[in-house]
């Protein structure tokens, strides 16, 4: 087939050119396609129907029969290990997990550790005897912070994982070798300390500003060419209307062959929002989609939020509406 072909089938997604096909492809000065374009090859040649009757087009992955997922899986697998890693693209080695399973599906069998922070103790005594481990109804559970988005979080990772070890600690249960495996990190700055210290260790242009009590919201601070923004949660009469939280993937500063990803509020329901996004059957498909489509270039990708609160419940946040992005980090691809 031409490369006038394959830019046909290619645009119905998103815009291609044989131009930049060609650039793809050339056999004496090649120019790796993005992660997300190579998506688009398996996918394409993964199954005859894609150029059934002369008309071609891409089919989804739900799309695909068994033996197509199959041949789609192992053709994305090797392009990617094929595709280099150019100067300035860190991170490029740790994309491209699975698409059908999405981005909490990673792309090897190694340990995944989930962090989370411990309630404070003032808070834990205002519980009673379930977090008192002294007491015949103690609940371990109790003591952790964000317990939604552990919840929701952990059997998610399992279920697309299902030949990893994934595991749930919080940041005082860590050993040496934690650090090193995929780390998932729940909660915002103010109660987990790792959360605190690879914000400080990456290169990302957002930094979640410490709360002074608990009813001071504060905010992110975003700093770019623009100069430094903050953006804030709406509270009223006490109750929280909309949150903002903070979603981040990049490699792990401790081992640069495994990730870290990163969900974080302002307050729970932000980081609860942040792990909905990529776990919520309704939502998870176009997240994933747009994050693969537009920042997902080179591995390392940040992306801040607005989460809306309704009658105390928290509403999926959904990427693809350009009012809930309050920030990308790279700019998203046009």
């Amino acid at each position: 087939m031409t490369q006038g072909q394959l830019a046909e089938a290619f645009s119905a997604e998103r815009s291609t050119s044989v131009p930049l096909i060609s650039s793809w492809e050339s056999t004496t000065s090649p120019k790796p396609p993005p992660t997300a374009r190579l998506e688009q090859y398996a996918r394409f040649f993964a199954t005859v129907r894609s150029a059934e009757e002369g008309t071609f087009r891409l089919l989804t992955v739900d799309e695909l029969n068994t033996a197509e997922r199959l041949a789609y899986e192992e053709l994305l697998d090797q392009l990617t290990t094929l595709r280099p890693e150019l100067p300035g693209q860190r991170g490029a080695h740790l994309t491209a997990a699975p698409h059908s399973k999405g981005l909490w599906q990673f792309p090897d069998s190694y340990n995944i550790v989930i962090v989370c922070a411990r309630l404070p103790r003032d808070l834990m005594h205002s519980m009673g005897s379930y977090t008192d481990p002294n007491d015949p109804d103690y609940v371990d559970l109790y003591t952790y912070a964000d317990p939604d988005a552990l919840i929701e979080l952990f059997g998610h990772i399992r279920a697309v994982n299902s030949v990893s070890n994934v595991r749930f600690k919080t940041v005082d249960q860590l050993e040496r070798d934690d650090y090193t495996a995929h780390l998932v990190l729940l909660g915002g700055v103010d109660w987990n300390r790792l959360t605190r210290e690879l914000l400080e260790r990456v290169d990302v242009p957002v930094e979640q500003i410490t709360r002074p009590t608990t009813e001071e919201p504060s905010g992110f601070e975003v700093t770019d060419e623009h100069g430094p923004r903050m953006y804030s949660p709406t509270v009223r009469g006490g109750r929280l209307l909309e949150d903002v939280a903070h979603f981040y993937r990049g490699e792990n500063p401790f081992n640069v062959a495994r990730t870290v990803t990163i969900c974080n509020g302002m307050y729970g329901r932000g980081t609860y929002g942040a792990v909905r996004a990529l776990t919520d059957a309704k939502f998870r498909g176009r997240n994933d989609d747009y994050v693969r489509n537009q920042l997902d270039r080179h591995g390392v990708y940040s992306l801040l939020m607005r989460v809306q609160v309704v009658a105390g419940q928290v509403v999926t946040p959904d990427w693809t509406v350009a009012e809930t992005r309050l920030h990308e980090w790279p700019e998203a691809a046009s």
